[in-house]
């Protein structure tokens, strides 16, 4: 692609470059650059997460005086996932290929 695509301007700093690196390595149809725009958005929510996690730390105390994960491990958990996923659809690895490829294989073939 000879002009990618701005990121998204919701995107953190980090999602920014991580999207700049990938169309420059890569050649990504619209459709594709959906699914990293979502991608980069979980980034964006598993590192917002981490920061409440990093302040507030990993458990409360319920009510009852029961220790319990807080809500935020779930959402980093969830949004790792969510980001991984993504990467894995679009056929990406995060290491600079040796050579330019689209992100998915041909399904037509059998």
């Amino acid at each position: 692609m000879t002009n990618p695509t701005r990121p998204p301007q919701h995107l953190s700093a980090e999602s920014k470059r991580l999207w700049r690196s990938v169309l420059g390595d890569y050649e990504l149809e619209k459709r594709h650059e959906a699914i990293l725009s979502t991608a980069l958005e979980a980034l964006d929510r598993m590192r917002q997460a981490q920061a409440q996690l990093a302040e507030d730390g990993l458990t409360t105390v319920d009510r009852y005086g029961g220790v319990k994960a807080r809500r935020a491990v779930v959402i980093e958990r969830d949004s790792r996932t969510a980001f991984l996923r993504a990467m894995r659809e679009l056929g990406l690895d995060l290491e600079a290929p040796a050579t330019s490829r689209p992100p998915s294989r041909d399904h037509t073939k059998g």
